[in-house]
């Protein structure tokens, strides 16, 4: 048998120990009810009996065991009837005994609670007695659904806590995969680096072998991005203005002619601390995403704005819009509305963004059949 197998045995037997013990519980606690119940009925037959005493007393009889036994019931509610009239009652308030209506409502109360006891205390006359049950049987009565509500938030948290120890090791498996990638990647890179300097000493057009330079440099920026997931990243000081225009051009070299590229830009700097390898892979998730949204064909508009004390990035496309109720959804992890693909971009832009840029991403505007417009927030540096 195999550690998986072995495991997955193991948890099917605890929870069927834990299920067993949590069945046990119940049933000595149904069991305890019972017993009570059984008690309470006896207690008021001994009640109905010191009732009969009492009416058939005389001087020579004596009453004190019975009134004894009326005045140690302290809990359970009584109601003495006789040809519908109230005889006696104990523990039960006037405000009900002095209302009909609510007086007939509380005997059909304590009669679906206990069958009443009906008594012959002189020939040929009855009296009926209802009575409710006790404090510490209405107690224990809910003590189940308490005992269940406690299980089942404690198998919540241990479902929140495994939940969250298996995605910990996935990002970390994740993490690792993600460096080794950028690893092996790295090999290859430096040989192509190579056949690009002996391109250069060739008689070929130089245009060639720069646009093979840029996508080469790409290829680095992409190993740089993989090698630093699962690490903090250092923010450093650089214009934002140039470091989303570089990216931004340099996508729009790289896509179809039947996508409309603009942008409106500031001319003067505008600083932040921001680490450019995963800015760039911000602007470049949003900008795919948008592409995708178009798929593949219409107008896309970058515009950077600034305040006082932030900086805007808006990514406006002509795509398909986003239903209002998926503008916060559209972020969590696996959300896709793509046949491929794992809805990972737009939360790694989110985490990018939020997480180790201190900013604020989300869906500015989107309209059904329109398109959408994303908006980054970053903090500038302030001189």
């Amino acid at each position: 048998m195999s550690f998986s197998e072995r495991r997955n045995t193991t948890r099917w037997v605890i929870i069927f120990i834990s299920f067993l013990i949590i069945s046990l519980i119940l049933w000595n606690t149904y069991t305890f009810f019972q017993i009570f119940k059984n008690e309470e009925r006896l207690k008021m037959r001994l009640f109905a009996n010191a009732q009969i005493t009492i009416v058939n007393a005389n001087e020579n009889t004596d009453v004190e065991l019975p009134l004894q036994i009326f005045s140690n019931n302290t809990s359970i509610p009584v109601v003495l009837m006789m040809y519908d009239q109230v005889v006696s009652s104990k523990n039960v308030p006037d405000e009900i005994l002095n209302n009909k209506k609510k007086t007939k409502s509380f005997l059909n109360n304590l009669k679906n609670e206990n069958e009443p006891i009906i008594f012959e205390y002189a020939p040929g006359k009855y009296q009926k007695l209802y009575y409710g049950n006790s404090a510490l049987l209405n107690k224990l009565k809910y003590y189940p659904i308490a005992l269940l509500l406690i299980i089942f938030l404690f198998g919540a948290l241990i479902y929140n806590f495994y939940k969250s120890t298996k995605m910990a090791t996935q990002n970390k498996l994740w993490a690792g995969m993600a460096k080794e990638t950028a690893h092996q990647i790295g090999t290859p890179l430096s040989s192509l680096i190579g056949w690009v300097e002996i391109l250069k000493t060739e008689d070929i057009d130089p245009s060639i072998t720069t646009e093979i330079e840029k996508d080469i440099e790409r290829l680095q920026t992409i190993t740089d991005r993989f090698s630093k997931i699962g690490s903090v990243p250092v923010l450093e000081e650089h214009d934002i203005v140039a470091e989303t225009l570089n990216t931004y051009e340099y996508l729009q070299s790289r896509f179809s002619k039947q996508v409309s590229f603009s942008y409106h830009a500031p001319k003067e700097l505008i600083l932040g601390m921001i680490n450019p390898t995963l800015h760039s892979w911000t602007i470049e998730n949003l900008v795919k995403n948008a592409i995708d949204a178009m798929k593949g064909k219409g107008t896309l508009d970058l515009q950077i704005e600034q305040d006082a004390h932030h900086v805007k990035i808006n990514i406006k496309d002509s795509g398909t819009g986003i239903p209002k109720k998926q503008f916060k959804t559209i972020f969590e992890p696996g959300f896709t509305t793509k046949k491929r693909g794992w809805g990972l971009g737009l939360s790694l832009t989110k985490r990018i963004v939020e997480e180790y840029h201190n900013g604020n991403i989300k869906v500015l505007h989107s309209e059904i059949g329109k398109g959408t417009t994303f908006q980054i927030s970053l903090n500038k540096k302030m001189q």
